[in-house]
């Protein structure tokens, strides 16, 4: 891969945190709208997301939300993109889209992962994102194979995302893989969940983007 990794930092909630790693200037920045997660952004002030730089793209991350309260949330907050964490068909994905919103469509990968599944969303979404398979819909810390990326075809560009960490970043260069847009840095970078540890962030974003 020629061209640097797009960084995505994602469960962010804590206002003084978000300041902190929007400073970095990382590509995309995701606030969990998942009333399970650890890492759920229920009370987000809009004057706290105002302030990031323009080049953050602001990014909702939801799970079996409807339409109307992804909407809202886009709408209320500024977002910039989407990402359907759940169980969302393909036709709900292409009504977001429609509205003018980026689209991220996340997948939990494990063994019996059918990837001829992602025919369907293709069109119907801007990237995939391909996170390890958990009953928790992401934010496990732990890795997935990626020799099961070798099934994937299609030529949707995807965020890579599930337990990355320093070690495990120096192994994404081998994956060689052009459609690879962006990783996606969560729980092994906090120091409690939805607190980062921006000097380690810091740290790998000058290692991406050498």
């Amino acid at each position: 891969m020629e061209r640097p990794l797009k960084i995505k930092v994602c469960g962010m909630r804590n206002p003084d945190n978000i300041l902190s790693v929007a400073a970095l200037q990382p590509d995309y920045m995701g606030f969990i709208f998942y009333p399970q997660s650890k890492r759920y952004a229920d009370n987000l002030d809009p004057k706290t997301l105002a302030q990031l730089p323009e080049t953050v793209r602001k990014t909702g991350v939801f799970v079996n939300a409807s339409f109307n309260e992804i909407v809202e949330k886009v709408r209320d907050l500024g977002l910039h993109a989407v990402q359907l964490h759940g169980n969302e068909d393909a036709p709900f994905c292409g009504r977001v889209k429609v509205s003018g919103i980026t689209v991220i469509k996340a997948f939990g990968i494990d063994t019996d992962f059918d990837f001829d599944r992602l025919k369907d969303y293709a069109g119907n979404v801007d990237y995939f994102l391909f996170d390890t398979k958990t009953t928790l819909y992401g934010g496990s810390g732990q890795a997935f194979n990626w020799d099961l990326l070798h099934n994937y075809t299609l030529d949707k560009p995807y965020f890579l995302s599930g337990g990355l960490d320093e070690a495990l970043l120096e192994s994404v260069y081998t994956l060689n893989d052009e459609r690879l847009h962006a990783i996606d840095l969560n729980s092994r970078f906090e120091t409690e969940p939805g607190l980062k540890d921006a000097d380690r962030l810091k740290a790998v974003f000058e290692r991406v983007r050498k």
